[in-house]
């Protein structure tokens, strides 16, 4: 995983492995024009803290965050930006715990009572003071800061590339005909739990089968609407970079959620693209070698409203591997 080069992994442990790897999430909203963020109380702790929660088998850090919300408060929630991870040593040695920001529109909010007896929205410095554990508050100052420059109610544009296909020396029919290899659809299954993360309700893809077979399960398990970018595969691609370009301009200037699965030849086009809309040390961050991406994997912008420099935080991720 990559992120912003403002919270990146770092540790005051330099050298030490990690023992417990957890996430969670700090839910926020405004509230008559003040931010408010939500803490929960955990009786087994007696204490203030935020929803997060050890990583289980099988699942990515982004989707333990989502289930730990799910479990500790039913909130279903996609994750905004990402914050500084914490770390702080327990009984197995050191723990750390990523975090993002997850905006709150309204839903209604169902603590488990096993784990978490009550929960209270407060101002951020009452929540500064009321956290138990000092690491918290980073991530919470990071937030607020964020929300004080127009940063942080921002929306996600994932750049996929296809999962793993079938070689093309085995393969002797129209090039984009070519399917997944058996490795790729297990990687489809694991990319569609994985987007389930930032939940984008569009999906813009290349027509070749591989790529449309890679989004087909998220596509089909959340609803999510599909549409076709003959712009987006490798031979319009190596006519026509410009054209390549032009759909990821245009997919910013839209302005919602979305995914754009494409090939490792259009890449670099598409992330010379996006790095246009970014401060230099975040377009530092996108891949610049070959293969730029791994069968499957994502980058993930989070953009914001306001001016050319949009993009204000950029993660890498790789589905869960089997």
């Amino acid at each position: 995983m990559s992120s912003d080069a403002l919270v990146a992994d770092q540790t005051d442990h330099p050298g030490e492995p990690v023992a417990v790897t957890a996430a969670g999430a700090l839910p926020w909203r405004v509230n008559k024009d003040t931010l408010e963020v939500l803490l929960i109380h955990r009786p087994r702790y007696d204490d203030w803290s935020w929803p997060k929660g050890k990583i289980d088998d099988g699942e990515t850090i982004p989707e333990c965050a989502i289930r730990e919300v799910w479990e500790e408060i039913g909130l279903i929630a996609a994750l905004g930006r990402p914050l500084p991870p914490i770390h702080y040593h327990v009984a197995n040695g050191l723990k750390v715990v990523h975090y993002w920001a997850v905006k709150v529109n309204g839903d209604r909010l169902v603590p488990d009572g096993k784990e978490v007896d009550s929960v209270m929205w407060c101002a951020p410095e009452k929540a500064a003071r009321l956290l138990s554990n000092p690491s918290d508050v980073e991530p919470l100052e990071y937030l607020r800061d964020a929300h004080e420059r127009g940063e942080l109610d921002t929306w996600p544009l994932l750049v996929v590339r296809h999962a793993k296909a079938k070689p093309r020396s085995s393969w002797s029919k129209a090039e984009g005909e070519r399917p997944l290899a058996a490795t790729g659809m297990r990687q489809a299954q694991a990319v569609g739990r994985l987007l389930q993360a930032w939940k984008p309700p569009r999906v813009v893809t290349s027509p070749w089968l591989r790529c449309v077979a890679t989004v087909a399960p998220y596509a089909k398990a959340s609803g999510a609407k599909v549409k076709l970018a003959e712009a987006l595969t490798e031979h319009r691609h190596q006519r026509s970079p410009k054209k390549t370009a032009a759909v990821i301009e245009a997919v910013l200037e839209r302005q919602r959620a979305v995914a754009v699965c494409t090939h490792r030849p259009a890449l670099p086009t598409v992330f010379e693209q996006l790095a246009k809309h970014m401060p230099a040390h975040l377009g530092a961050l996108l891949p610049a070698e070959e293969p730029f991406l791994s069968p499957g994997e994502l980058v993930v912008c989070h953009v914001a409203p306001g001016g050319k420099n949009r993009i204000v935080a950029v993660e890498q991720f790789k589905p869960f591997d089997d």
